[in-house]
Parts: structure tokens; C-alpha cells; sequence
């Protein structure tokens, strides 16, 4: 018989849902986000992206296939897209306590109890993703008995200086260099640049790059409101001036709009999945895409140089932007999925094409 606690999820707007502990047992707030994802617990705990959020899978069953045992490649983590879990908590239906799976080493509750970060299951998922739908993400707070907190807003922080790396660090030695500004970056986009024999160059979120010798930028993804990391902002002011190639991923793509001087804003309850649909505008095209974001572009604030590059099918969000002239381009969504479908990896394909023909 496995020992339980009971904990509560309370909501900003005095909801409670009582539940069961199967990670750390400690007090902790948050932004409470859902995301519709069938699959890859162990990826979407290590995205950088998640950073102060509750993480809410509408999926019911949890941590069946337990966590993957870890080797390296290229240096990197295979089965993570970090080097630790990056949410506040983790609240779930069904947890199972006998995980199955010829790569497992451990269960998730184990690993959440490693990585200090609270776990609660015997939740309703659909009664609380269906309030998140309706009024949006709000703050919640993952209580124990006798430890009460305060609801804590993620967004008021800057999230990208809390999970960016803080020194340069260099990986690969392939014929194209590749200047990677880490805002959160998840470890399959590093993967993707070198599978393209390119040579990625880490820097931090606030580290001056413009002057870097390298053949092209990329802007990572990362967590909260891109409003906040106006020094990243500024930096990439500095490369759009020039001619050099660049890609931005999620958070990527709202830094390079704001450095255009276009404007971000907040979504309801943002995109958190493996199933959101996007399209090219002027183009049947539509491509499935794994998403995490909570704020998006205003594609009315995009200077007459700029244009769409793809758009949501759902909500006729942004997704992307692209320069009508310069090689320059980002997407909202993740083209290296990890986990998630790879529809648009060929991004990647596009990013090295440029700096071919740059060179």
C-alpha cells in the first residue's frame, strides 16, 4: 500500500479541488495553464517554457511508462529538454503508481520528489481545464495542511533570467555558426542545428551578440511575457539592421515582432498542445505544430516590412512572422516538437538555406 497525503489546488477565484500527493510535499503558486498533449510528460516537465506554471494534462492517465533512463547526445540530455523540471507543480487525474517501460529507471511521483516539485492526482482535469477554457488561465496555489501561501503571478518576473544559461558555451564543430540566444531554450532545438552541421554558440538572454562573428541568430523559446526582456529586445534591434539570417522560435518570434516594433498581448488561456493546427496565409497548407505559449503577436502592429508567416486555424492567432526582403523569420509554434509532430522541422532546413545562400 502506497502512503498518501491529501493536498488542495486552490484557485484565484476561491475554486478548491481536493486531491492526493505524489510528489514533493510542499506549498507552492503558480499560473495554472492546461495543455491537451496525449504524450511526453517527461519533455514538457523539462521545457524551459513552463517555468512558475501549474501544468494541468487533460489527458487522464499519468506516468504510466515512468521516466526514461538518461544517456547523452552530443552532449545533451537524450530524453529531456533541460536539465531539470521547470513547472511549479503538476495536477493529474490518474497517476500510476507501477510504471511500465523498457527505458524507464524511475516513476514520475520519484522524480518529482528529486526535483522538489509537487504532484496532486484524483483530480477532475475536465471540470478544471473546462473553468480554465471559460475564464481563462488564472493563479492557483498547490496547498498542504497547515501551509498556506500567497498567489504568486509569474508573469510580473523575468522568467528568461531565472532558466537562461549564464556563460557561453559552444556545441558542435560544423561548417555553419550559429549565434543561439538561450531565453529557455529546449535541447531538441539544439539537436535540430546540429543535425545540420552547424555550430551552436549559447549565449545568455542578455549578452550583446550584434557583434558576433557567425553566419546566422536564433532566438529561442522561453517562459512569461516577452514585455520583460526588453535588454533581449534591444540586442535584436541591432541584427535587424543587418543582413544576417535569423529564426526565432515562441518566444522568439514575440522578441523579434517587438523588435520590429510590433506589439504582444496575452491570450485567454494560450496554446499548450501536440494538435494545434496552423496555416500559411494565402495557402491551403496547413501543418499540425506542438505549441506552449501564453502571449502572442498583434498582427495589426506589424510594420509594412514585416507579414504573417503562418496563422492559427483555430483563432486566427499569429504564428509566425517573416521579413518581406531580409532573411529573417520565426514561428510560434515548435518545429523541433520533441515531443509532438514534425511537420515543420523543415524550418530548420529553411534557417541553414539562408545562410547558404548569405555566405
Amino acid at each position: 500500500m502506497q502512503s498518501v497525503k491529501k493536498a488542495r489546488l486552490v484557485l484565484q477565484d476561491g475554486t478548491v479541488f481536493e486531491g492526493t500527493s505524489f510528489g514533493y510535499e510542499k506549498s507552492i503558486s503558480g499560473e495554472v495553464v492546461f495543455y491537451t498533449a496525449m504524450m511526453g510528460y517527461p519533455e514538457s516537465l523539462t521545457d524551459p517554457s513552463y517555468k512558475g506554471q501549474i501544468l494541468v494534462p487533460t489527458y487522464p492517465m499519468i506516468g504510466n511508462y515512468g521516466v526514461p533512463r538518461q544517456k547523452e547526445e552530443d552532449g545533451l540530455p537524450a530524453f529531456f529538454e533541460s536539465d531539470k523540471i521547470h513547472c511549479s507543480g503538476l495536477v493529474i487525474s490518474d497517476y500510476s503508481f507501477d510504471p511500465s517501460h523498457w527505458n524507464s529507471e524511475k516513476s514520475l511521483g520519484d522524480w518529482l520528489k528529486e526535483q522538489q516539485v509537487p504532484g496532486l492526482f484524483g483530480i477532475d482535469t475536465r471540470a478544471l481545464t473546462k473553468k480554465l477554457r471559460d475564464c481563462g488561465s488564472m493563479l492557483g496555489k498547490i496547498e498542504f495542511a497547515n501551509e498556506e501561501v500567497d498567489f504568486y503571478d509569474p508573469n510580473k518576473d523575468n522568467l528568461v533570467a531565472q532558466v537562461s544559461t549564464s556563460e557561453v558555451k559552444t556545441y558542435g564543430n560544423g561548417k555553419y555558426k550559429v549565434v543561439l540566444v538561450d531565453c529557455g531554450v529546449k535541447y531538441n532545438i539544439i539537436r535540430c542545428l546540429l543535425r545540420r552541421d552547424v555550430t551552436v554558440v549559447r549565449v545568455p538572454w542578455n549578452y550583446d551578440f550584434a557583434n558576433e562573428e557567425c553566419d546566422g541568430f536564433f532566438l529561442s523559446n522561453g517562459p512569461g511575457d516577452p514585455a520583460v526582456c526588453d535588454v533581449t529586445v534591444q540586442n535584436i534591434k541591432k541584427i535587424l539592421a543587418g543582413n544576417k539570417p535569423i529564426m526565432g522560435i515562441c518566444l522568439g518570434n514575440q522578441l523579434m515582432a517587438r523588435a520590429a516594433g510590433a506589439e504582444t498581448y496575452k491570450l485567454k488561456f494560450g496554446h499548450r498542445s501536440h494538435n494545434q493546427p496552423v496555416i500559411t496565409p494565402g495557402s491551403n497548407r496547413c501543418y499540425i505544430t506542438s505549441q506552449n505559449h501564453g502571449f502572442a503577436i498583434d498582427d495589426k502592429t506589424l510594420p509594412t516590412d514585416w507579414e504573417p508567416f503562418f496563422v492559427n486555424v483555430n483563432d486566427g492567432t499569429n504564428e509566425g512572422i517573416r521579413h518581406k526582403s531580409k532573411p529573417f523569420f520565426s514561428a510560434q509554434f515548435h518545429p523541433e516538437a520533441c515531443s509532438g509532430p514534425v511537420d515543420t522541422e523543415w524550418l530548420f532546413d529553411l534557417f541553414v538555406e539562408n545562410m547558404a545562400k548569405s555566405k
